[in-house]
């Protein structure tokens, strides 16, 4: 016997508002993203809650605490918008298209190599529309474990039997001060006098923040961190301004530019982590998937490796 709830529980566009207002956390950047007004997007959202029946969500202050049945409605309508989306691809396939959308995310600090992989795989295939979400850590995990994305760049990915991954690039985390620091002119320091300096931290959550900790766990060190800030570029800007000293990828460095800044020589540093390249191995391939994962696997890693060796960037 077939469910009837679908023919009461509202339109395809009503489902991608609401997984638009969940995924940007509120009306007014879902109807940015979306490019609708705000009153035609919260018109659909109440159109579909009186159809469920149900609140899916309750407004509390600025922030949207999702309900029980808001959740599971999110989550249907991520796979039902999923599959429309491969069927799409396939339709695509089957006309010998290399069109479609290829949706990737990635964490923070790989933001700033992942255009040059991206660069050459667009010029190849100019079709092809790429969806790039950007979070910390646990926000990508978040992505992961839900099968929102097609891959995902992301450190210490977790130990998943329905994972595939690749180890994509070196993430080498280097000390830095300010140029004018005192510890930017002794040529040896230990982990213990870094960590007695005013340090600013990534947010919890960060990928950065995890292999910081784990060092230190390892290390039997324990830092007392004066400042958490939530972007790699604003803790150097504080570290430039003599606000306390950090520990960063050197990517942030390497791409994101380093003037004002030393990087410091400190005892059993760069803590050496990686990135890995990651899919959900029952998620099917289309053509345009499997042609972005063969890119990877083949020119897409070695153009990346010549460039951090172009850029100085530190392997150990």
């Amino acid at each position: 016997m077939h469910s009837r709830l679908h023919a009461h529980i509202g339109t395809l566009r009503q489902l991608e508002i609401l997984l638009a207002v969940y995924e940007h956390d509120g009306i007014t950047a879902a109807s940015e993203a979306l490019h609708l007004t705000q009153p035609t997007v919260s018109a659909q959202v109440k159109k579909l809650t009186n159809a469920i029946g149900t609140p899916l969500y309750n407004q509390v202050g600025r922030k949207l605490i999702f309900t029980d049945a808001g959740l599971a409605t999110v989550a249907t309508a991520r796979k039902v918008l999923d599959q429309f989306a491969q069927l799409d691809m396939q339709l695509a396939d089957l006309r010998g298209l290399k069109s479609g959308t290829l949706k990737l995310a990635v964490v923070t600090t790989s933001k700033y190599f992942i255009p040059h992989l991206l660069g050459p795989f667009c010029k190849r295939y100019p079709d092809v529309d790429i969806q790039l979400k950007v979070g910390n850590r646990r926000q990508i995990l978040e992505r992961l474990l839900e099968g929102s994305d097609d891959f995902y760049v992301i450190s210490h990915p977790p130990e998943d039997t329905k994972l595939e991954k690749i180890e994509l690039l070196p993430n080498p985390l280097v000390a830095i001060s300010a140029g004018k620091h005192s510890l930017s002119q002794r040529k040896h320091i230990s982990i213990t006098d870094l960590c007695n300096e005013r340090f600013l931290m990534r947010e919890a959550g960060s990928g950065t923040r995890y292999a910081i900790e784990e060092f230190l766990r390892k290390k039997q060190i324990e830092l007392h961190s004066n400042m958490t800030i939530e972007s790699n570029e604003a803790i150097k800007h504080a570290v430039m301004s003599g606000l306390g000293v950090s520990i960063l990828s050197a990517h942030t460095l390497a791409f994101g530019g380093k003037a004002g800044l030393s990087v410091l020589n400190v005892e059993s540093l760069p803590i050496a982590t990686h990135w890995y390249f990651v899919w959900q191995r029952e998620k099917p391939l289309s053509l345009i998937t499997e042609a972005f994962l063969n890119h990877v696997k083949d020119e897409g890693k070695s153009n990346l490796l010549r460039e951090l060796q172009r850029m100085g960037v530190p392997w150990q």
